[in-house]
């Protein structure tokens, strides 16, 4: 899985905002806000991964239970290919 490439995270204050940019903009209108675990998802995205990995990263970023980090990883990516963003 990877996010396309004209899609960039920005942190404003404690935010994390998603905005398109070039021919994305055309595509998608609008913004995607996530929380700092949605925008560690996003980043490790960005460079390509698997399922497998993102749970990983979960687990070792927070104090959670592999089938709470498995369930959230899945709704990430699910929100994500919603919203068209992956590649």
């Amino acid at each position: 899985m990877k996010i396309k490439e004209n899609f960039l995270l920005r942190k404003i204050s404690d935010s994390y905002i998603v905005v398109p940019v070039g021919d994305a903009v055309v595509d998608f209108s609008g913004l995607i806000n996530l929380n700092e675990t949605g925008a560690l998802l996003f980043e490790t995205m960005q460079k390509g991964c698997d399922e497998e990995e993102l749970v990983k990263i979960l687990l070792q970023k927070y104090d959670v239970s592999e089938e709470i980090a498995r369930a959230d990883v899945r709704a990430f990516v699910k929100k994500a290919k919603e919203a068209d963003i992956l590649e």
